[in-house]
């Protein structure tokens, strides 16, 4: 009789402290809310770039803007070489820095704040590329393995065809134009360090 007593007490406590624990588990109600204990999400680490690095389409940002979660965003560069964020709208992040686009949100936030503290981190790359069209003979994107002139894009794209402009020929970077005359890159007296191309440029051939 005291075993099978002792057996029941025993078996009682070992259900109270199940009951008590999975009691704790449950989500607690506050002020008619329920609310539940979650692990923090890990953040996601930063890829490892340079300093001189150029965003491109593609890319994946962090802009965290201190002590203002709603503005804080995670964000992927668009084809359109832009990012939009509360406040301050479309900005444009193909071919900056991540410096150059902290300094312009920055500067973009200040007429809704003071001293707004922007980050911006880098959390993926894409791989680099370029685009070509126009009077080359093969059009397209194509990937840059380390530092590329002008002049080696264009013999990646085949080289011109017999109708190209070979005096004016333009490079859309972001929102600049800039212009290139590849027969005066050639020439032995006004030859110059050869143009670089960024990451996301686009060589037109007219």
């Amino acid at each position: 009789m005291k075993t099978a007593m002792f057996t029941a007490l025993s078996l009682a406590a070992l259900l109270g402290t199940a009951a008590a624990q999975t009691a704790a588990d449950r989500p607690v109600a506050t002020s008619g809310t329920a609310t539940t204990t979650t692990r923090p999400a890990a953040a996601a680490p930063a890829a490892a770039v340079s300093a001189d690095y150029h965003l491109t389409v593609g890319d994946k940002l962090r802009i965290d803007v201190y002590k203002d979660a709603q503005l804080s965003q995670q964000l992927q560069v668009r084809p359109d070489g832009k990012i939009t964020l509360p406040l301050v709208g479309d900005v444009v992040a193909a071919g900056r820095t991540p410096i150059e686009l902290r300094d312009s949100i920055v500067k973009s936030l200040a007429d809704y704040m003071k001293d707004p503290t922007v980050t911006v981190i880098v959390l993926e790359t894409t791989p680099p590329v370029f685009y070509i069209n126009g009077e080359v003979s093969k059009p397209g994107v194509y990937t840059m393995n380390g530092h590329l002139s002008v002049i080696q894009a264009i013999a990646m794209a085949g080289g011109f065809t017999d109708f190209a402009n070979r005096k004016d020929i333009t490079i859309q970077r972001g929102t600049q134009r800039l212009h290139f005359n590849y027969k005066e890159a050639l020439d032995e007296d006004t030859r110059r360090e050869p143009m670089q191309l960024q990451a996301g440029d686009t060589i037109i051939v007219k």
